[in-house]
């Protein structure tokens, strides 16, 4: 069952996955989308991210990784809390929010402000700063990576004597998916 926050539908019925390759960064999964192997893949990284920084990626963690990666959809820690504890798992809130905190400590989850949600790194263990494109019909998000974007604007913060702190990016739209559903709606009328 696919976890999504209050502000953010339920990702659109789509058919079933045959491809086994993850999600490119700035691209929204397609119908070959193979969204077990993408968890699977993420999993892995994650692991070998925090054996190679010599840090524990704990059995919480592990289960508080897994319940973001659930989709491609933006999942708030009160989902992620209620997750944990369909699981039998007497989690609280500040258990959550600690394993959340070492995700993003170590580059493995994003926060997205706007939602007060999180999802899964793109490319973990590459430094980089969080460009988002997410779906107002379907709340899919993908995450975008162009260095121009950074550039640009570390450059105007810098020109404006402006220091960064979180330079996330958020753009709110419609993916492609979710247009072509509209498109042959407005067909059939």
């Amino acid at each position: 069952m696919p976890i999504a926050t209050s502000s953010v539908r339920r990702a659109v019925s789509r058919p079933k996955p045959s491809s086994a390759a993850p999600v490119k960064p700035g691209v929204f999964p397609d119908a070959k989308h193979d969204h077990g192997a993408c968890v699977k893949s993420a999993l892995q990284r994650a692991e070998d991210i925090c054996t190679a920084k010599d840090v524990r990626l704990t059995q919480i963690r592990r289960q508080v990784f897994e319940l973001v990666w659930q989709s491609h959809n933006p999942v708030g820690a009160y989902d992620v809390l209620e997750g944990l504890r369909d699981g039998q798992r007497k989690a609280q809130p500040p258990t959550v929010y600690r394993a959340l905190d070492f995700l993003m400590e170590h580059g493995l989850i994003h926060r997205i402000e706007s939602l007060n949600a999180y999802i899964g790194c793109a490319v973990p263990g590459d430094e980089h700063a969080g460009q988002f494109l997410i779906c107002r019909d379907c709340g899919v998000a993908a995450e975008l990576l162009d260095k121009r974007i950074d550039d640009a604007i570390g450059k105007g913060a810098k020109a404006a004597g402006f220091s960064i702190e979180r330079p996330t990016v958020e753009l709110e739209g419609t993916c492609a998916h979710c247009r072509r559903i509209k498109r042959g709606h407005k067909h059939r009328d």
